[in-house]
């Protein structure tokens, strides 16, 4: 995990003020900015406009302004600035109020450090929060000020969902680039530094997974439970993005998988290297213990040692040493020992 402070140098407003940017849409794709002033007086106009502001839910002030500005009730406000971040969505009343996560693209984070993401929408209004930095609100925003953004609220939240859902599909693709590396890689190089990486792939698995299945309910929530102002294409958007998080996260169950069998592979070849090492040095063992008997034997420093004052004998002990090597060298190989 990484320490973002809450005055992100990469905002678009003063940081003493709780909003990061703020547009209103026209209703034909296109939005212009709003400072955080005019966003707090903002009340709708002109067919088709709609407010979104995107907030930084640990600055001053955000509480009380969706309490007093927007009227919101007292858990909603608790649940959009609170730290509780599984994702969920429900309804309430004539709003649409969601916790959602995506995958933390910051500098030095791990996919799994996952951004939460809250949103309120009432149809003319869309508030979003984060704490951490998000891209997704940025790529939309993006989208908007060259004039082909969405037109309406539904098509905004549509479109966040979207945008964040397919940011996995990156993080899954560069695990799978992982392990297709490590597949191909000798694992007799660097057997550790592998086992390290697939280690890591599938921490990163498991928190993907852990967090986006509870994500694939909240979206199937907004799917059946938002307002009238969420139009029928809306719902089947969501629709296709729930089943591309379905896929996703079923892709994550592959790489989860192949990642096991791989790490499975190196520890078996790990395990037969040491059996094969032992053996060999059995057999090494199994060679020298009857001639380090008769070594033994002859090197005792008693008196009667045959052959002591040959001159011959230690010729003769060489010799049958050898015999007794090539005798055992025989059985090991009648016995299949090699």
């Amino acid at each position: 995990m990484i320490d973002i402070r809450p005055n992100d140098p990469t905002d678009d407003t003063d940081s003493l003020t709780p909003m990061i940017f703020g547009r209103v849409l026209d209703g034909q794709g296109g939005a212009r900015p709003v400072t955080w002033e005019e966003a707090q007086e903002w009340r709708p106009g002109r067919p088709g406009e709609m407010l979104w502001v995107h907030l930084c839910r640990n600055r001053p002030g955000v509480a009380e302004w969706l309490d007093e500005g927007l009227g919101l009730p007292e858990p909603t406000v608790e649940l959009l600035t609170s730290e509780d971040t599984r994702p969920r969505a429900f309804r309430e009343g004539h709003a649409l109020v969601a916790t959602l996560r995506g995958i933390n693209f910051n500098p030095g984070a791990e996919p799994e450090d996952m951004v939460s993401f809250q949103v309120w929408c009432d149809g003319r209004r869309l508030v979003t929060l984060r704490r951490r930095p998000l891209q997704t609100p940025r790529a939309v925003m993006g989208e908007l000020d060259r004039g082909s953004g969405p037109v309406d609220a539904g098509g905004l939240i549509t479109l966040l969902v979207e945008h964040m859902i397919a940011r996995m599909n990156r993080s899954i693709i560069d695990m799978n680039e992982v392990i297709d590396q490590l597949e191909e890689a000798d694992p007799d190089e660097d057997a550790a530094m592998m086992l390290d990486k697939i280690a890591t792939i599938r921490r990163n698995c498991l928190g993907l997974k852990r967090h986006m299945a509870p994500q694939h309910e909240a979206l199937e929530r907004i799917s059946r439970e938002a307002p009238e102002w969420f139009e029928t294409h809306d719902r089947r958007e969501i629709a296709e993005t729930i089943d591309r998080l379905r896929r996703y996260l079923d892709d994550i169950d592959i790489s989860k998988e192949s990642a096991v069998v791989l790490q499975d592979d190196l520890r078996a070849r790990a395990a037969a290297r040491a059996d094969r090492t032992s053996y060999m040095l059995t057999i090494v063992a199994a060679i020298f213990l009857p001639l380090t008997f008769v070594t033994g034997l002859l090197g005792i420093n008693v008196a009667g040692i045959p052959g002591s004052h040959d001159p011959f004998a230690f010729w003769l002990v060489v010799v049958l040493c050898a015999a007794i090597l090539a005798v055992q060298l025989v059985m090991f190989w009648r016995w299949k020992w090699f």
